[in-house]
């Protein structure tokens, strides 16, 4: 060992390699821990997976549990209106994207946020005691152990460390993953898929995906989509450390039906954002124009109308199916027939 390698001398590429690794773990522990499995109870962790976690989000990022997960929720509670702790609508996609850690930051002193939206999140004494009351050792625990390992090149690897959720998290999914992208479903805020393949923000790059169903384990939906949280969520829950309990159902059609029926009524409510979507797409690709905004608010009221029985919406949506086809628009008809074949997956 000495002063100028660390422990670990390694050539340029090597150290490259290094800086991928210890980032993309801690982006892991952000989407699995923080997001999926703390603010939105998708799935459980083993004690001993969690502890790992949250000691590696202390050691690399200074974020307190907590407050992360109340500061989401609250994204969730009021998005891209006033009060979105982070919305690029709200502020602009410049200050959200390069001033995002500092509006973090702002919403983490709220106490009332933190009071309201942090519930259910750990509160023992390693937390209370190490975690939050110290939050900013961790990372400097983390360089301390970066010049030792690495020598001075540490400080350069400790910097990107530090650069990176403010970055890659609050600048681009935050700001990005709600200003540039494409849709899949037709949610009431302006969310977007990145792109297709989540792998460098640990799938969290697929973010329409998520607010169309956000206590899903799972972040992709196409059969071209990739989330890689997802893949390493399988692989814990093959090692006995996780237990995945919430994943949309999956929607297929049934060519036997030929009506509306509760499966209909019970595929639609639950996939109501990715039937908005396929609709205005129809309404788009209707040559004549004959579509009015009157069908659309009559079946996004079947899934607001909470006291209905499902026999009666059944039966709504079916006359609906009807109006829809006696317009005789091509895209509409078959939007419709669609509808009427749709079922969830057993």
């Amino acid at each position: 060992m000495n002063f100028i390698s660390g422990v670990i001398d390694l050539p340029w590429w090597g150290y490259v390699i290094v800086i991928l690794v210890l980032t993309h773990i801690t982006i892991a522990s952000v989407t699995i821990f923080l997001h999926r499995h703390q603010a939105h109870r998708a799935l459980d962790l083993s004690p001993g997976i969690s502890y790992f976690f949250r000691f590696w989000l202390w050691l690399t990022t200074g974020m307190v549990t907590k407050e992360w997960v109340a500061i989401h929720r609250k994204h969730h509670a009021k998005c891209e209106k006033e009060g979105d702790p982070h919305s690029p609508h709200v502020y602009s996609l410049k200050k959200v994207f390069f001033e995002g850690a500092e509006l973090y930051r702002d919403e983490s002193k709220n106490t009332e946020t933190i009071e309201r939206y942090g519930h259910l999140t750990p509160d023992d004494w390693i937390e209370r005691d190490i975690y939050a009351k110290h939050s900013k050792k961790g990372i400097g625990l983390l360089l301390v152990i970066n010049i030792l390992l690495f020598g001075p090149i540490g400080i350069t690897i400790w910097a990107i460390q530090m650069m990176w959720i403010p970055v890659m998290a609050a600048g681009v999914v935050n700001g990005v993953g709600h200003y540039w992208g494409y849709r899949n479903a037709e949610t009431p805020d302006q969310s977007t898929n990145i792109v297709p393949w989540g792998i460098i923000i640990g799938g969290e790059e697929l973010h329409n995906n998520h607010h169309a169903y956000p206590t899903s384990a799972k972040l992709s939906s196409k059969w071209y989509e990739f989330d890689i949280g997802w893949m390493y969520i399988r692989l814990l829950e093959k090692l006995g450390w996780a237990h995945v309990k919430h994943v949309p159902p999956v929607l297929t059609l049934d060519e036997q039906k030929k009506t509306c029926d509760e499966k209909t009524v019970a595929a639609l409510i639950t996939h109501r954002y990715y039937f908005t979507q396929e609709l205005k797409r129809a309404m788009a690709a209707d040559s004549q124009k004959l579509f009015t905004q009157d069908l659309l608010k009559e079946i996004q009221s079947m899934w607001e109308d909470k006291n209905a029985k499902v026999e009666e919406l059944a039966e709504k949506l079916e006359h609906w199916c009807a109006k829809v086809k006696s317009l005789q628009v091509t895209s509409l008809e078959n939007f419709a027939q669609k509808l009427r074949m749709s079922v969830l997956k057993s």
